[in-house]
């Protein structure tokens, strides 16, 4: 019998290295594993060996059952290459020049968030980041916005399960880090990122959206910086000619604080639907930072004084290129992204 399954496998080797496909091959392996192959027949008459000579042939027989296994496996990835091969040249002309790669673009929100670090880069200030994921201490206390403030109310935020911990709703949180990084040198950063609201979902509003914040601290600065340097930034980021206003309004961590806008870019400032009749589009908010905030940073108000602002890239985008809804942004929608 050993000699019988050295002859079958010398046999088997052969034929398995002669199929030249997968159909011959699959014959292979119909004539030596199937349920009336030579191989299985061995099996069965091993049982009926004596039993001095049964572990021997059984030992052979397992040995040559892997061999044929390995050697089947084997045969059929290099059939399958060559018939990958085959495929291929007859398919593709190997001669023919390559298809030019689509390479990406930035994103229209990348884009004005170069702009606006572009022209405040101009003005001195540097980034500076600041996590989106913020203590309660940072986003709201050290802010002038202790608990029970009406004006947390203005930003309806996302808690999570551990208590304190929050998505920042604002970038304002960043101002705090700024001054206790820099403390007691005067500062001049912006604060760009990711801010999270629970909002309803609108084309003028989302639950996600860019913020930049500014933040210019030193000796003897006034509300005419403050102005000069939004009067600059409005007109390098919407034309020479814009025409500016300031509006009182109010925010917790400055004192006094503004509205900016500016002459609507469509109508001129003769009112339209864009600007609701008024002539005029709001683009920013600002103002001088407030003494509590101050002294929350370690600066002394009495001799340190600064002013801060933040906008929306978003809003400034959409401004800049007539767009009605602010959802097109992160809808993934590539009509809408090949524009910019």
């Amino acid at each position: 019998m050993l000699d019988q399954l050295d002859h079958m496998l010398e046999q088997a080797q052969k034929a398995l290295e002669n199929s030249r496909d997968l159909a011959e091959l699959d014959e292979w392996r119909v004539r030596y594993f199937g349920k009336k192959s030579e191989l299985t027949e061995i099996f069965k008459e091993i049982g009926k060996l004596p039993g001095d000579e049964r572990p021997l042939a059984g030992k052979r027989a397992n040995e040559v059952k892997t061999a044929l296994e390995r050697a089947y496996e084997e045969r059929v990835e290099v059939l399958k290459g060559l018939q990958r091969d085959a495929l291929l040249q007859e398919r593709f002309d190997v001669t023919l020049p390559g298809r030019p790669i689509d390479v990406g673009r930035l994103h229209i929100s990348t884009q004005t968030l170069r702009n606006i670090y572009g022209i405040f880069a101009k003005m001195g200030f540097q980034v500076f980041e600041a996590p989106e994921v913020e203590t309660e201490l940072n986003n709201f206390e050290l802010l002038n916005m202790p608990p029970g403030h009406p004006a947390r109310d203005m930003w309806d935020t996302f808690y999570t399960t551990r208590e304190g911990i929050l998505l920042r709703s604002h970038t304002s949180p960043g101002q705090i880090r700024a001054m206790r990084k820099y403390c007691p040198n005067p500062i001049r950063v912006i604060l760009p990122g990711k801010c999270y609201r629970y909002e309803q979902v609108s084309s003028r509003s989302d639950f996600m959206f860019y913020q930049v914040e500014g933040l210019a601290l030193g000796r003897r600065i006034t509300l005419a910086d403050l102005k000069g340097s939004m009067i600059e930034f409005s007109r390098l980021m919407f034309g020479a000619d814009r025409e500016v206003r300031f509006r009182c309004s109010y925010f917790p961590f400055t004192e006094p604080s503004v509205e900016v806008d500016i002459d609507c870019i469509l109508c001129g400032g003769k009112g339209c639907s864009v600007c609701k009749q008024t002539g005029w589009l709001e683009i920013l908010g600002a103002g001088m930072v407030h003494p509590v905030v101050l002294e929350n940073g370690g600066y002394d108000p009495g001799t340190f004084s600064g002013y801060a602002f933040g906008m929306g890239p978003e809003r400034i985008a959409m401004l800049r290129y007539r767009i009605n809804d602010i959802r097109y942004f992160f809808s993934n929608d590539l009509r809408f992204l090949r524009q910019f």
